[in-house]
């Protein structure tokens, strides 16, 4: 497990690249370094998050491509003030690692959620991130919101 404040890891942590990556991702996001993020993953890269459509990807074809990605950033990850994850459970092997989570998020105005999911990495030959597809229901998500 790499060093993350934002990150409380209470799964397996076998040596495992893939599994490294998705610690890294996380981390990144939690201290908002955006560059540093996408630089994990490969020029074709696709995310998917989450998996299908939803309100930031109507057509739920995923983001294509750092451009794509970038896009996301700006438009998922940046406007959230503080982020935590906790990893309950990892499965790796070779390439790809899945990662049951929960994401816990503070938002501009203070509002707090709950994230319920499974986020699913594969690496390509280099070692950066090719896939990332995270499954879960926005409409879960949005029943935790709260107040403070």
């Amino acid at each position: 497990m790499i060093e993350s404040e934002f990150i409380t890891w209470n799964a397996p942590d076998g040596d495992n690249p893939t599994r490294t990556a998705s610690q890294r991702s996380l981390d990144a996001v939690g201290r908002k370094a955006k560059q540093e993020w996408l630089e994990l993953f490969s020029e074709n890269a696709v995310i998917e998050d989450p998996v299908g459509p939803s309100f930031f990807d109507a057509e739920g074809k995923g983001h294509h491509g750092r451009d794509g990605i970038a896009s996301f950033w700006d438009t998922v990850i940046a406007p959230v003030r503080r982020f935590h994850f906790t990893i309950h459970d990892s499965f790796a092997n070779g390439p790809n690692c899945a990662n049951v989570a929960t994401f816990s998020t503070e938002m501009a105005d203070g509002s707090l959620a709950e994230t319920e999911l499974v986020s699913v990495y594969r690496l390509d030959e280099a070692g950066r991130i090719e896939s990332m597809r995270a499954y879960w229901e926005v409409e879960r998500t949005l029943a935790s919101v709260r107040t403070p």
